[in-house]
Parts: structure tokens; sequence; C-alpha cells
């Protein structure tokens, strides 16, 4: 059966590919306003936004290695350390240079992570579309195998229903001649036929 076609809205198409640059403008805007309200030249401040950083990027590495290593943990902790990276340059500094250029070097990073991504996403789609088509196409092969095979048991059944149809009309025609003697037939050396009961319904 053919699978309902269902269209995407242009919002759900558009919300992937805007994400890293919404994610970015936003920690962006939200530590100029933190920079407005005390935290320019603090160096509190920066110092939390510091260790958070150095925390995060520890705790990714660790995921990172090891043989129980957790890909998807490891990559959360490194975007979470260049998050508190960026929101802490960015409330620190007084002017917009350095923030505007850390934003644009995050964006660009995050864009070529979910581009590699979007990648593997579409290859891992990609094969799992081509093993479901190819169980289809088997289901389907099987199938057509059974309905042969089912169709040929059919007609074996009526070729032979037919043929005992034409053996009981033949041995009843027999048995209707005139001066049919089946104990002659045996004492002239010829086996006897065996006798069918007409009355018998097939």
């Amino acid at each position: 059966m053919n699978e309902p076609l269902v269209q995407r809205h242009w919002l759900a198409e558009a919300a992937p590919k805007a994400a890293p640059a919404l994610a970015t403008s936003t920690v962006l805007i939200l530590a100029r306003l933190w920079n407005a309200n005390g935290a320019e030249h603090s160096i509190g401040d920066a110092s939390v936004m510091g260790v958070l950083a150095v925390g995060a990027a520890f705790a990714g590495s660790k995921l990172a290695t090891g043989h129980n290593g957790e890909p998807v943990a490891a990559a959360i902790g490194f975007t979470a350390a260049g998050t508190f990276a960026l929101a802490g340059v960015a409330a620190y500094a007084d002017d917009l240079p350095l923030p505007l250029l850390l934003w644009a070097v995050a964006t660009i990073l995050a864009y070529v992570l979910s581009a590699r991504q979007h990648r593997t996403d579409h290859r891992e789609q990609v094969a799992y579309e081509r093993a479901t088509e190819a169980r289809r196409e088997t289901q389907r092969h099987v199938e057509t195998i059974e309905v042969i095979r089912a169709r040929a048991q059919v007609e074996t059944a009526r070729e032979g229903a037919a043929y005992a149809h034409a053996l009981t009309a033949a041995l009843t025609a027999r048995a209707a001649l005139p001066g049919y003697d089946p104990t002659a037939l045996t004492a002239a050396g010829l086996p006897e036929l065996p006798t069918v009961d007409a009355t018998k319904e097939y």
C-alpha cells in the first residue's frame, strides 16, 4: 500500500536551519543585557562563566574518552562550554566587536556541526528506506510464490475431481451395457474393474 504523503509546514522546514543562529543570537542578546545590568568589567561574573565553561569542557572531554564514551553527552558538554565562554566574554566586554566576532565564530561552528549531523541523519534515513524497500520486495516475492502455489493446488484439485467424475461416468456406462458380466471377464483372465455405486455423490 502507498503511504500517505504528509506535507510539512514551512516553519517546520525552516526551524532546523535557523536553530543555530537563533541559539547563538539568544546567548549574545542575554549576555549584552547582563552587561548593561552590571556585568561589564565584573571579574566575579566573568569568573563564574569561566569556571562553568572549564567545567563543561572537562565533562565533555571525559564523556568523549574511554570505552564507554557518550558522543551525544560529550557534544552537549562542549556546546555548553562554548556557550558559557561566549556569554562570559559578551557580558564582560564593553565594546561589541569582540562579542560579535565570537558570535560569528560560534554560529559558523554550529552550522558546520549541524550540517554534519544532517548528513549523518540523511544517510541513516536513506539506508533505512532502502532496507525497508528490500523487505517489501522480498515480502511481495514470497506472496507471489504463495499465490502461484495455491493456484496450482486448486487446479490440481479441479483436475482430480474432473478425472473422478469421468471415471465414475465410464464405470456407470460400462455397467449399463447389455450383457455385461464381470464374472465372465474375470474367467477370461481379465482383471475385474472395481464396481461403483452409481448413487454415490462426488
